[in-house]
C-alpha cells in the first residue's frame, strides 16, 4: 500500500462501520498554508451521520468488548508496523496541510507511534487489584470493564500525533472509537484511517466523521457516546467540558496554555538559549507545550537576552519541506493576522521589541502564512502577552530577583499546562519540583513533553477533567471498576 502525498487529493471522506462514505453536507476547503492552495475539501458530517458511525459502534462493542485482549491487541501491533513503514509519506502530508517542517511532522508522528506501542501492553495496564482475606472469609477483586463507545475531538496542530493519545488505548481496553479530527488538516487523519483498516479492526471499532461545530455538538450530546476526549483553546474545553458533563459523559479537555521558562543565575547560559528558541519557535509556536515566557534572574539577565536574539536571529522561516526550514507557515490567514495583533499589543503596552518577525519574507512563497521570530524584552508580569496565548513564534522576557520571584511570576498564570527551569543548583529544582503549579516540568529540558507511559499533565485553565490522555490516566478513563466480594462459607 502507498499513500498518496501529491495534492491536489480527492474530497476526504468519512470512514464508518468499515466503508468509506461522503459526508453529508457542504464543508470548506482544505489550503497549504505555505501557499493558500486547495488541496482536498471536507465535508461536514449531519446528525444521520453521527447517528449511523454511533450505531455501528455500539454494534461493535458489543462483540469487541468480550474479544479475548490478546486479540484485541493484534491489529494494534499491525498498525505500528504500518505507521513505521510510512512514516515518511504521513510526514509529507502532514507539512502540506499543517505548515510545520518536515522534521517536526516526522516527530510528531514518532510521539504517536509511542502511544501505540504502550497500548500493546494493555493485557499488563488493564488489571486492576485482587485482594485475598480481605474480611473473614471474603476475598475481594477489582475488574476493569469496557464502556462503550468513545469520541475524541482533536485540534489542528498536531493533526497525526493527538488522534493517537487516545484510540489505541480506546480499542485495546474493548470499547469502540470514533475521531472528529480538525477540519483544518483533515487529510493526515484520513491518511491514519486508511491505515488502521489495512491493520484490520473490525468494522465499527474504528472510525472517522468530519465536521465543525455542528458536528461536535452531535457527538457531545448523542446518547449512544459514552465519554469525549478534546484537545484545544481554553474557552473551547471549559465549553466542551461544561457539556459532556451535563450529559452524563466521562470528559477529558485539555485546553491552551501559557509557559514558563526559568533561567536561573547557575543556568548553562548557552544550552538554556538554544532550549529556549527550539521550545518558544518549534511548530510556529503553534503547540501548548511552547515555553514563550522567560524569566531570567536578573544577574544574567543582560547576558541571556543577547544569546537568545541572538539564536532567534538565526532562525530561517520557509516551507516546510524545504531544507533548512526551521519554522514553517501558520496555519491560516486569519490565525496569522492574531499573532500580529498580539505583537502589536506588546509594542502597544510597553514592552521592548528587541526582534520583529512582521516583516518576514519567503522566496518563492509570496502568499504563505509567515511571520519571523519576534522577541520582547522587559516584559511587565501583568502585560497581555504575559498572560494570553499567543500561539505564534513570540516570545517574551523578563527579570526576576531570584527563584523565589520567578516561581511567584509562573504560578499568578492562570494556565498550569507546563514549564521549565534551567539551572545548576539541586536546590533550585527542587524548590520548583514543589511549588511551581504546573502539569508538566522539565529540568534543563526546554520542552516537557512526557512520554507516552505517563500522562500528559495539565492543571488550572490548561485542563478540565479528572484523567488526562497518555499512560495509566488513559486506562481508568476507558474503563469502569468492579467490584466482587466473594465468600463461599463451608457447608
Amino acid at each position: 500500500m502507498t499513500l498518496d502525498t501529491t495534492p491536489p487529493w480527492d474530497d476526504v471522506p468519512n470512514y464508518i462501520d468499515g466503508d468509506w462514505t461522503a459526508p453529508s453536507e457542504e464543508g470548506r476547503e482544505v489550503v497549504n498554508p505555505a501557499t493558500n492552495e486547495t488541496v482536498s475539501t471536507v465535508g461536514f458530517s449531519s446528525a444521520a451521520d453521527v447517528d449511523e458511525a454511533v450505531a455501528a459502534g455500539e454494534a461493535a462493542f458489543e462483540t469487541w468488548r468480550k474479544t479475548p485482549v490478546e486479540e484485541r491487541i493484534q491489529p494494534l501491533f499491525k498498525l505500528k508496523t504500518l505507521l513505521e513503514d510510512h512514516h515518511d509519506e504521513l510526514a509529507e502530508v502532514l507539512v502540506q496541510e499543517h505548515g510545520k517542517t518536515l522534521g517536526e511532522a516526522k516527530g510528531e508522528l514518532r510521539r504517536g507511534i509511542e502511544n501505540v506501542e504502550v497500548a500493546c501492553g494493555i493485557p499488563s495496564m488493564m488489571q486492576a487489584g485482587h485482594l485475598p482475606n480481605a474480611a473473614p472469609g471474603i476475598d475481594e477483586t477489582a475488574v476493569r470493564k469496557p464502556l462503550g463507545v468513545f469520541a475524541a475531538i482533536t485540534p489542528f496542530n498536531f493533526p497525526g500525533m493527538i488522534p493517537l493519545w487516545f484510540l489505541p488505548y480506546a480499542v485495546a481496553t474493548g470499547n469502540s472509537f470514533i475521531l472528529k479530527p480538525s477540519e483544518q488538516d483533515p487529510v493526515v487523519a484520513q491518511r491514519l484511517f486508511e491505515l488502521l483498516d489495512e491493520a484490520g479492526f473490525p468494522d465499527g471499532v474504528v472510525q472517522l466523521v468530519n465536521g465543525g461545530v455542528d458536528t461536535v455538538n452531535e457527538l457531545l450530546d448523542h446518547d449512544g457516546i459514552e465519554g469525549v476526549s478534546f484537545v484545544g483553546s481554553t474557552p473551547v474545553a471549559r465549553t466542551i467540558y461544561e457539556r459532556a458533563a451535563a450529559n452524563g459523559k466521562r470528559a477529558q479537555a485539555q485546553g491552551g496554555a501559557k509557559n514558563h521558562i526559568i533561567v536561573a543565575e547557575s543556568a548553562d547560559l548557552d544550552f538554556a538559549a538554544k532550549k529556549t528558541i527550539s521550545s518558544a519557535f518549534a511548530c510556529g509556536g503553534e503547540r501548548c507545550l511552547a515555553n514563550d515566557v522567560v524569566v531570567v534572574d536578573e544577574s544574567v539577565y543582560d547576558e541571556f537576552t543577547e544569546r537568545v536574539v541572538a539564536e532567534a536571529e538565526d532562525q530561517v522561516v520557509g516551507y516546510g519541506l524545504d531544507d533548512g526550514t526551521d519554522i514553517g507557515a501558520l496555519i491560516s490567514p486569519e490565525h496569522e493576522e492574531r499573532v500580529r495583533e498580539m505583537i502589536a499589543t506588546g509594542v502597544d503596552e510597553g514592552a521592548d521589541l528587541l526582534l520583529d518577525g512582521r516583516d518576514v519574507e519567503v522566496e518563492g512563497y509570496p502568499d504563505g502564512n509567515f511571520l519571523g521570530p519576534t522577541v520582547f524584552g522587559d516584559v511587565d508580569p501583568d502585560a497581555t502577552i504575559a498572560r494570553e496565548e499567543i500561539f505564534g513564534p513570540v516570545l517574551g522576557l523578563l527579570p526576576v530577583a531570584d527563584i523565589d520571584e520567578a516561581i511567584e511570576v509562573l504560578n499568578r498564570s492562570a494556565f498550569g499546562n507546563a514549564a521549565s527551569l534551567f539551572t545548576g543548583s539541586g536546590a533550585d529544582a527542587r524548590k520548583a519540583r514543589h511549588e511551581a503549579d504546573v502539569g508538566n516540568l522539565g529540568v534543563n529540558a526546554g520542552t516537557a513533553a512526557p512520554m507516552a507511559f505517563f500522562h500528559f499533565g495539565g492543571r488550572k485553565d490548561s485542563f478540565f477533567g479528572d484523567l488526562h490522555a497518555q499512560g495509566d490516566d488513559m486506562i481508568r478513563f476507558y474503563t469502569d471498576e468492579t467490584v466482587y466480594i466473594e465468600r463461599w462459607p463451608d457447608a
